[in-house]
Formats: structure tokens, C-alpha cells, sequence
């Protein structure tokens, strides 16, 4: 078949693809085969293993593109397979390998951030004669449930009233909200949210610096919307209409670059389903503030004078009042590498940089990856690191010193947890199977196949590990750059059932 023929009957099959739902994974949207009508490559299963990868590598769909393989065995690191495996590609959310395996090995399994809220006043009766600060220091996992705890134990404190202001003290990282690479127009999503010390998710998925959006039909002219957490610090704009029971519906979700202002417009149907969408917020440490003022207020603490809300620095001297700490790292991984969390890969790169040289930014940040990465025997000449999520068109790393990596950490002592947060092939539990939940389905596959997922326009990969059936565990990275028609988790797909059906005695 020519390629001009390829395309006429391969384009509509694209379209079927492109249709079917993207489904939310708490960080990253990978797109499922869930019903994709495009082809899995055939092979015979007789042939050497790679003769095998090689006739799946010759599939139309890679013309034009480039495919880094690399296969090892996990006892011994020999690598038995490679094509293009020496290139330096794109890893998309391959890149959260290097940084759960920097984290742990810099911050370690049981490392947990830290929120305070502190004062330098004093108690005159039931009043705070002073400043009240929330400090935080890097928690993605701050929820209005603790800002509520915070204030009950405020006011079980005896306060109920401050004569001071309420300042965000967010100076544990830098001032740097985005990622360098980032592009403006991914900012308003939740996967471009900004990295502030001082953050709140709104639901135990942990995206920090969000609020959930949702569209539901109302009783009157206009869908009703809500957001969660309650928060005035994003303005709703409700561009939206009613219409009759079985039209379409049409709703679209999206804050303005640059502002808190989130145009909800569209149609609903009287007998439509809820819209739900996850939203960036601008500067998040004002949005921390403005839920903790609510969680006070909720709980009979006001503030009297003219108090004003902004952001400042606690002086050192100031009392802590109350505390919370995170979930360990060992756990924050599960959203971090199952659901692809992009913040929490800055927030673990920015802690890095932290703990390690005293600065919370992106550039120390990454110099500890480096140097950690490389400690494990990846190439420093053959990597360039740009963020922790993997965001960035300029991250490279070949797939052979991916696989390098993966047979290096399996040394460690916390290398239970780093596999234990890898998605698992067709185990449809979210928070096992994560992204791949909905790929590779059947066995040998299925629970078989421990990888991570990436996906950036042009980019698809995916590195883990596989058991073949002769009970061989092999180390495998597929990265799929500079394609642009179809799917490449078909092709990826077949790489790994071939690894997983391979008898090598």
C-alpha cells in the first residue's frame, strides 16, 4: 500500500481515536485506548526476540518519526536489545523516573513538608494583638480540611479575634511560579498549575493550585456553577445557557491567561451530566490565604481593624501556633508517577534544591537530579534536564541510559516504594493502575507490564519493567518522538506483549 492510500484509509481511523474520551488522571490527561479502531502490529511469535521488535518498528505509522528502544535483562543490566537507543529524545513524563529517583535517594521514602501557622503577637484576653502568618514549605497536599484544623485549633487556643493582618509567607522556594520551558498557553491548566511554597489542592488527587470548576444543569436560563474549594479568589463568569432536554451539550471551562477570571460558557441541557474541569489559579498563595481567612471566620476567629491579606515573611522569632505535615514522599508518589502529578514533580525538584544547597528553585533543583542521576551511571553528556515533570520539549535522555537507570536503582533500599508507584498494565483501579489502567488489558500483559506513561504533542513513551514468560524480568523504554499521525500506544503495546511472551530457554 502507498502512503497516499495509507493516509486515506488510516485518517478516519485517526478521527475515531482522537474521539474517544480523555479521561482526568490528577496531573496529566493521557489519552486511553479505550476504543481505538487503529491496528496492533503482528508478528511471528517463532522468531528471535529481535526480529520480533523489528517488525513492529517497521509500522507505517513511525515514518518520518523516531523511536529510541532499549531492553535489558534486570539481573545482570546486560542490554539485549537497542534501536536508536544512544539518541537523545524527549521523554515527556518519563522524566518523573529521574525525579522519584532523585527524591528518594536526596529526600528520602519518610521525607514530609511542612505547613505552620505562626504570630509575633501576643494574647490580650481572647484577642491576637499581632500578625498572623501561614508559612508553608512546599506541602502539595495542603487541603481546606487542614486550613479548617488550623483555625479550630485556634480558637480552641482561646483566640477569636486578631488585630493584625493574615500574610503568606511563601519564601521557602523562590519566587519562580513556572517551569522555564513552560508554554503560556498550558498556564491556565492543571498541568501547567504554578509551584508556590504555599499552596492547596482542592481534593485528595493533590493538585496544588487549582479549584475544581463544575457545570450542572440549573433552574434557570444559565447552567449553575460551583466551585470547590469555596474561594472569591477566582471569578466565576457564567456565560453559559439552558436548553432543552436532548440537545447537545457544549461547555467549556477555561481561566484567562494572567487572571483569576474563569469563562464558563456553552450550552447545558435540562438532562445533562455535570462538566467537571480542573483549573489553575494565579499566584496560589493568595488562594491559600483567602480559604484559611474563610476556615477562621467558619470557626469564630475574625479580624478586627484594618486587617489586610497579603504576602510577607515571618520573622524568625515568631511563635508557632499550630503545625501540619504532609504525607511522606514514599506516599505522594502514588498521584506523583500512578495519575502523572506535573506539580508534584516541581515541587520535589524545588525541595531538592532546598535541602541540599538552601534554595528553593528549579536550577539547584535539577543540579541535584544531575548529580544523583549520573551517581546511578547515566551518561552527564547524554542528558539535559529542564524541569521534574517532564513539560518541557528540551528534556533528553536516551532510551538505553533510561534502561540503565532503571537496572542501577534497583540496588536501593527504597526501590520497593519507586516500583510500587508505577502504573500497572489493565488493573483498572486508578490508584494502581493509574494511566495504564486501560492499556494492555489481557494477559501476559496484564499486572505484568510496571511502567511509566509520557505524552507531549509528538511525543509518547514508556519505561519500566516486564516479566517474560519464562520468568525473566527485563527493563524496557520506548520513547516515540516527532510523530504526528495516530497512536503510538498500540505499537508501544505490542513491544511489551512480545516482551512478556518471550521464552529465552
Amino acid at each position: 500500500m502507498n502512503r497516499k492510500n495509507y493516509r486515506r484509509l488510516f485518517l478516519p481511523l485517526v478521527v475515531i481515536f482522537l474521539l474517544v474520551s480523555f479521561y482526568y488522571t490528577g496531573g496529566e490527561e493521557e489519552l486511553f485506548v479505550i476504543a481505538s479502531e487503529e491496528k496492533t502490529p503482528e508478528v511471528d511469535s517463532s522468531l528471535p526476540l529481535k526480529e520480533q521488535i523489528d517488525t513492529i518498528l517497521e509500522d507505517e505509522r513511525l515514518d518520518g518519526a523516531i523511536t529510541g528502544v532499549s531492553v535489558r535483562k534486570a539481573d545482570t543490566g546486560e542490554e539485549i536489545y537497542s534501536n536508536h537507543g544512544d539518541i537523545r529524545l524527549h521523554p515527556a513524563s518519563n522524566m518523573k523516573i529521574l525525579t522519584a529517583s532523585a527524591a528518594l535517594e536526596t529526600l528520602g521514602p519518610d521525607y514530609q513538608f511542612t505547613t505552620e501557622v505562626l504570630t509575633d503577637g501576643k494574647m490580650t484576653g481572647n484577642v491576637l494583638q499581632g500578625n498572623l502568618y501561614l508559612k508553608g514549605k512546599g506541602d502539595p497536599t495542603l487541603l481546606e480540611a487542614d486550613l479548617e484544623k488550623f483555625a479550630k485549633t485556634l480558637k480552641d487556643q482561646g483566640i477569636t479575634k486578631i488585630k493584625g493582618n493574615l500574610i503568606g509567607d511563601d519564601s521557602w522556594y523562590d519566587d519562580i511560579r513556572l517551569s522555564q520551558d513552560l508554554n503560556w498557553s498550558d498556564e491556565p491548566f492543571y498541568t501547567g498549575a504554578q509551584v508556590s511554597a504555599l499552596t492547596l489542592s482542592p481534593d485528595n488527587d493533590y493538585d496544588a493550585g487549582t479549584v475544581i470548576v463544575e457545570s450542572q444543569p440549573g433552574e434557570g436560563e444559565q447552567a449553575e456553577v460551583t466551585v470547590t474549594p469555596r474561594t472569591d479568589y477566582v471569578t466565576i463568569v457564567n456565560k453559559t445557557k439552558m436548553v432543552k432536554a436532548g440537545e447537545t451539550k457544549q461547555i467549556s471551562i477555561e481561566r484567562e491567561h494572567g487572571s483569576n477570571r474563569i469563562i464558563v460558557e456553552g450550552q447545558m441541557p435540562a438532562d445533562g451530566s455535570t462538566t467537571k474541569k480542573w483549573v489553575s489559579v494565579w499566584k496560589p498563595t493568595g488562594y491559600a490565604l483567602d480559604v484559611f481567612k474563610k476556615a477562621l471566620e467558619n470557626n469564630g476567629v475574625t479580624f478586627i481593624g484594618n486587617a489586610k491579606i497579603n504576602s510577607g515573611q515571618a520573622p524568625e522569632n515568631a511563635k508557632e501556633l499550630t503545625s501540619k505535615q504532609s504525607i511522606p514522599v514514599a506516599e505522594l508518589l502514588l498521584p506523583f508517577m500512578k495519575l502523572s502529578n506535573n506539580g508534584h514533580g516541581e515541587v520535589l525538584t524545588k525541595e531538592m534544591g532546598k535541602v541540599v544547597f538552601d534554595e528553593g528553585s528549579w536550577d539547584k533543583g535539577l543540579e541535584v537530579m544531575e548529580d544523583v542521576i549520573t551517581s546511578f551511571g547515566v551518561s552527564e553528556d547524554a542528558i539535559l534536564l529542564r524541569d521534574g515533570s517532564g513539560m518541557s520539549h528540551k528534556n533528553y535522555i536516551p532510551a538505553s541510559e533510561l534502561t540503565k537507570l532503571l537496572y542501577k536503582i534497583q540496588e536501593k533500599d527504597w526501590y520497593s516504594e519507586f516500583e510500587y508507584a508505577l502504573p500497572v498494565a489493565g488493573i483498572s483501579d486508578r490508584m494502581v493502575g493509574g494511566t495504564l489502567r486501560n492499556r494492555m488489558t489481557e494477559e501476559p500483559t496484564k499486572g505484568n507490564v510496571k511502567a511509566k506513561t509520557g505524552s507531549l504533542t509528538g511525543v509518547y513513551t514508556l519505561s519500566g519493567y516486564v516479566t517474560s514468560a519464562d520468568g525473566e524480568k527485563l527493563i524496557f523504554s520506548i520513547l516515540n518522538n516527532n510523530y504526528i499521525d495516530g497512536s503510538m500506544a498500540p505499537i508501544q503495546d505490542a513491544i511489551a506483549s512480545v516482551l512478556a511472551s518471550y521464552e529465552f530457554e
